[in-house]
């Protein structure tokens, strides 16, 4: 599917991505350079940005690679700028990167605690610092922050994860009516499970992680469909993007009956933990 009505909105087509090494975000990265937009590549894993870059600098030659960490406000923003000069400004920022941590109460250590909110919370915090100025400049544009599903459904021992997706997403319901007057357009994507790398840097124990495993595996929602549906989501102005369809049906569950929902939810979990121990 063509990423058209994003182009047609923004014409400049120059877009930075945070995480854009693998996954979600260099699922970003080839969706958009496939419509010759420029991008900016922004990853902590050295060895896996370097691969991006070469992938997708062999199909376009405004492929530009940035290494470093979300948690440094000033190494971002020096990204983003430096970006910015060289694509002659910015009409998307995708704050992508983010981390997983699973666990009890009182299993999850307060470090894992700063570990998961540094990366997931301030992370996208120093991003839309970074790239809310360029879009002013511009006069236009879309700030897109990656949430998750999970900042809804709000699984038990889950709750850093959970918290921090929730995080993202008040951020992005302030900064879009904050910066309405800008002509900045805010979008929070709440993606399902989807066949991506987020596990393998995952913090909890193993049962959590089984779990996780499992659910990815079960999963028919690839992270190029979740790509373009999110990108498609904010080319029509969506502030909310829940996907795939039957996630927004969950979604709409939780807002209407909440109480019913969190009664409901412990059955469902005990159907994935028997899946992960194969019963």
């Amino acid at each position: 599917m063509s990423l058209a009505p994003l182009s047609k909105r923004l014409p400049g087509k120059r877009a930075f991505i945070t995480g854009a090494g693998s996954g979600l975000g260099l699922e970003f990265a080839r969706a958009l350079v496939a419509e010759d937009w420029a991008v900016g590549l922004f990853d902590l894993d050295p060895s896996r940005l370097t691969k991006a870059e070469e992938e997708l600098s062999n199909r376009s030659p405004r492929v530009h690679a940035f290494p470093g960490d979300v948690r440094d406000h000033d190494e971002l923003t020096v990204a983003v700028n430096s970006f910015a000069d060289i694509a002659g400004g910015l009409d998307l920022m995708i704050n992508n990167a983010g981390v997983a941590c699973a666990g009890g109460l009182l299993e999850i250590s307060p470090e894992d605690w700063r570990w998961i909110v540094e990366i997931n919370v301030l992370g996208v915090v120093n991003g839309c610092r970074a790239g809310v100025p360029h879009l002013q400049r511009s006069g236009r544009g879309i700030l897109l922050n990656i949430a998750s599903a999970a900042a809804f459904v709000s699984p038990p021992f889950l709750t850093p994860y959970s918290a921090t997706k929730s995080a993202v997403v008040s951020i992005g319901e302030s900064l879009a009516v904050e910066l309405a007057n800008a002509h900045i357009q805010v979008s929070i994507a709440m993606p399902g499970f989807m066949h991506t790398r987020l596990l393998e840097t995952a913090r909890g124990p193993q049962r959590e992680r089984a779990i996780a495993e499992e659910t990815m595996r079960n999963s028919r929602y690839t992270a190029t469909a979740g790509a373009r549906d999110i990108l498609l989501g904010a080319a029509r102005g969506d502030l909310y993007i829940v996907l795939p369809k039957g996630m927004r049906n969950v979604w709409r569950f939780k807002r209407w009956l909440p109480d019913i929902f969190v009664r409901q939810f412990p059955h469902l979990r005990e159907r994935f933990m028997s899946k992960a121990r194969g019963e």
